[in-house]
């Protein structure tokens, strides 16, 4: 019991924890990890998509997120998330409401060279918001990167220019729904 009490203070202080500690789904939040392969392929697609220094926006991606900092802890990267849970990962968190997609900090405004959503529900409404604050906190020229299901495919298009990639991310559960990646740059090379 005093030890779950010591890890439960540890993560609500936001004091820095190695990202190795695992953070179990809470499927109430509609939270769905990726299997390793597909975060570590897409956290090295994302790395090799910035130049050094770059800074990578992680929102609702907390396992995108973990991945990128596995492969390179120097990596400037921030996770967007609801969950306070992550609030674990010190500076490099932010909670994010997509009700309230411009709820984030102002200093985030044309902040990040990538942007890597996967927004927590498969809904116009949900997916239009998290667009809104993709658009606000990335820089110029625009590099946005959207996990959804295939069923999102038209409006990810229309709301954000976004393209369906080769890639097909895989989650540790298997989801009933097809999920893709979406960018409007080349992701997959």
């Amino acid at each position: 019991f005093y030890q779950e009490q010591d890890e439960r203070e540890k993560i609500w202080s936001g004091e820095k924890v190695d990202v190795s500690e695992e953070v179990k789904e809470d499927w109430q939040l509609s939270q769905f990890w990726y299997s390793k392969q597909s975060a570590e392929a897409m956290a090295k697609m994302a790395l090799n998509a910035i130049k050094e220094g770059g800074k990578i926006a992680c929102v609702s991606a907390p396992t995108l997120y973990r991945a990128i900092k596995s492969i390179n802890k120097d990596a400037i990267a921030t996770v967007f998330e609801f969950d306070k849970r992550f609030a674990m990962y010190g500076e490099d968190f932010i909670f994010y409401d997509y009700k309230s997609p411009l709820s984030v900090p102002k200093v985030c405004r044309e902040g990040f060279d990538l942007v890597f959503a996967d927004p927590p529900f498969l809904s116009e409404e949900c997916l239009t918001k998290t667009a809104v604050t993709m658009k606000y906190i990335s820089k110029e020229p625009k590099k946005l990167v959207l996990c959804s299901g295939s069923v999102m495919e038209e409006l990810a298009g229309r709301l954000l220019n976004l393209k369906l990639c080769k890639f097909k991310p895989e989650h540790e559960n298997n989801l009933a729904n097809e999920f893709c990646c979406y960018a409007n740059f080349d992701f997959d090379s």
